[in-house]
């Protein structure tokens, strides 16, 4: 097994990945909201998704306003400077019917719906984008239901890869239950968006040799369930070579990659750093200056996050443990503007999902 490290870009590379999973749907709340009650819950993932879609067009507003007024007085940029093959966006969720239900009626989402004008502008200036991207894993119970928000999240061009399909720990299920469900929730989001998916993490990174081996036969190109932080009792353990160099990428096989989580090393310990509770919990500065320690060593750092930790408006399990009560909902109603600041201060940064890490390596 090798690291690999891409060479196409000498800036440092920040990996944003999003875990598409509702309130309701986390591991420590399994006791109290049975998969069973599931339906009935408050669907609140949508909006939730949509507030970190457009946080990521967001921050990047004035670069790509920069970046195209620049094009524009070197003669670079027209009205034709389209991509091959593009159709707009309203155009694609068109395209994604949607059962009528309480929550969603139609096949456009009510959170986001841009005007003529913002088409036309997004098509003149798409070639000089430089909004960040990043890779969403989403879970197949919330795909089923919402494909239009799966589009849209490919219509945005981030990428759609694979969280399982209902939120199962890997090293809790048969191997005949775990194949099923890795190949079923990736048919799922391919048919939805028409595309290959390469992607998987598992849920709780609870992962081991034998799931990589499951994950890589129903084919997937990489995983991105390995957290190095061993104080946690759900996160699993790979065998991984221990003196990786530069990059995050590491090749388990000819076919299959992992990429794990970030973390501090120093020592003998491992301090968690890749987001997630630890994000909302860790004072930004520090937070800020453990991401440039671990840029500064691999010149790279894989972000993880879920769009419940951006709701301080969700319902509460009043039934929880007070620990786990403390874990899901601390700094909650500070973590969207904690989040945008992130992005913001590492704007020197590249923003790329984890294939197109894995293809300016010469690896997909």
């Amino acid at each position: 097994m090798n690291s690999i490290n891409p060479s196409n870009s000498t800036n440092p590379t920040i990996l944003l990945t999003f875990d598409i999973e509702d309130w309701f749907q986390v591991e420590n709340f399994k006791p109290y909201i049975p998969f069973s009650s599931w339906p009935s819950c408050e669907l609140r993932v949508e909006k939730n998704t949509h507030k970190l879609l457009d946080l990521l067009d967001q921050v990047s507003n004035q670069r790509s306003a920069i970046s195209c007024q620049r094009r524009k007085d070197n003669g670079q940029l027209t009205t034709d400077n389209r991509p091959e093959n593009k159709t707009s966006l309203r155009q694609r969720r068109l395209a994604c019917p949607v059962k009528s239900g309480s929550h969603f009626t139609g096949g456009i989402s009510q959170f986001r719906q841009e005007t003529e004008k913002e088409q036309k502008s997004m098509k003149s200036c798409e070639s000089c984008l430089t909004t960040p991207k990043a890779t969403f894993f989403i879970l197949g119970w919330i795909a089923e239901r919402l494909p239009h928000l799966v589009k849209e999240i490919y219509s945005r061009g981030h990428e759609v890869a694979s969280h399982g399909y209902r939120h199962n720990l890997c090293n809790q299920e048969s191997n005949y239950e775990l194949k099923k469900d890795l190949s079923n929730s990736k048919k799922l989001l391919e048919d939805i968006i028409g595309a290959p998916v390469f992607g998987y993490r598992a849920p709780s990174f609870a992962v081991n040799d034998h799931i990589v081996e499951a994950i890589e036969g129903a084919g997937y190109s990489y995983d991105s369930s390995f957290n190095s932080f061993g104080m946690h009792a759900r996160y699993g353990k790979l065998d991984l070579p221990q003196n990786a160099a530069n990059g995050l990428a590491v090749k388990l096989s000819d076919t299959l990659y992992e990429m794990p989580i970030s973390n501090i090393k120093l020592g003998g310990f491992t301090l968690p750093w890749g987001g997630g509770g630890y994000f909302r919990l860790i004072p930004f500065p520090l937070f800020k200056i453990g991401t440039k320690f671990i840029l500064g060593q691999q010149n790279a750092y894989l972000f993880y996050f879920h769009p419940w930790e951006i709701d301080p408006d969700q319902p509460k399990v009043n039934a929880a443990s007070v620990f786990y009560k403390f874990r899901h909902y601390v700094n909650l109603s500070k973590t969207h503007s904690k989040l945008s600041k992130f992005i913001k201060d590492f704007s020197h940064c590249d923003f790329i999902t984890c294939s197109r890490y894995l293809k300016q390596a010469n690896s997909l």
